[in-house]
């Protein structure tokens, strides 16, 4: 009889100890549990989830990325009224130059200059007779020049210089661009050209001659494309 009684105190003693132990860490044991659960999951070859998940990422970065970025070999629509004017002024040849954000330097009084860099250029506008011309002079004032017709994105038309600089870096090569200048103060501010406003140039030839057409992007983006809409920016 006293054997049954201390099993039965011995019993309860057990229980009570483990009572106490949940009591005291089984709220422990059950954040730890907790944070194990909210760990992402590792990419094992067994673990089909964790690998989707890691890959999908990146693929819909690319996704997003080439849908914000066209092809930069895409060429795009001169605006219809644009083409319009060139046509009615006898002109034809129309070639896709550049697309280009415009740098500090281009909306800069003191530069007074349009920036149209060899490397971005898409196609080449000049004849051979033309390229040996801008390249037969030296550089800075006394570099060769050839007067061109600029229609702006106002559509206005001005007669400005087209050149070509050469200039070394510090490392020793040397870069070269053609620039629009002499008048080319007058065309940024009749147009309200800013920093960082993306434009596209466009050649024509008139009677063989070259001439240029500025876009502002907007335009490019309007859809409409027939209306002086957007064209410009006050």
């Amino acid at each position: 009889m006293d054997s049954v009684v201390e099993d039965e105190k011995k019993h309860d003693q057990r229980l009570e100890e483990t009572m106490a132990i949940f009591e005291d860490g089984g709220d422990r044991c059950l954040q730890k549990t907790i944070k194990i659960k909210k760990r992402p999951p590792r990419c094992h070859d067994d673990d089909e989830w964790g690998c989707v998940q890691e890959k999908k990422k990146p693929r819909m970065k690319k996704m997003m990325d080439k849908a914000r970025c066209p092809s930069p070999h895409a060429t795009p629509e001169l605006p219809v009224i644009l083409r319009n004017r060139i046509k009615a002024l006898g002109g034809s040849d129309v070639t896709f130059v550049i697309q280009k954000p415009l740098f500090k330097t281009d909306v800069s009084p003191g530069h007074n200059r349009l920036s149209i860099p060899l490397n971005q250029m898409q196609q080449s506008f000049l004849t051979p007779e033309e390229s040996e011309r801008l390249n037969s002079g030296g550089n800075g004032k006394k570099c060769a020049e050839m007067e061109v017709m600029l229609i702006e994105p106002s559509l206005h038309r001005e007669t400005i210089s087209l050149r070509k600089w050469n200039m070394k870096k510090a490392s020793g090569n040397s870069t070269s661009m053609y620039v629009l200048v002499t008048k080319w103060n007058s065309v940024r501010r009749r147009n309200s050209m800013k920093e960082d406003e993306t434009v596209q140039l466009w050649s024509f030839r008139i009677k063989s001659k070259l001439g240029f057409a500025l876009v502002k992007r907007r335009l490019q983006d309007d859809p409409r494309n027939g209306s002086l809409r957007g064209i410009l920016d006050s």
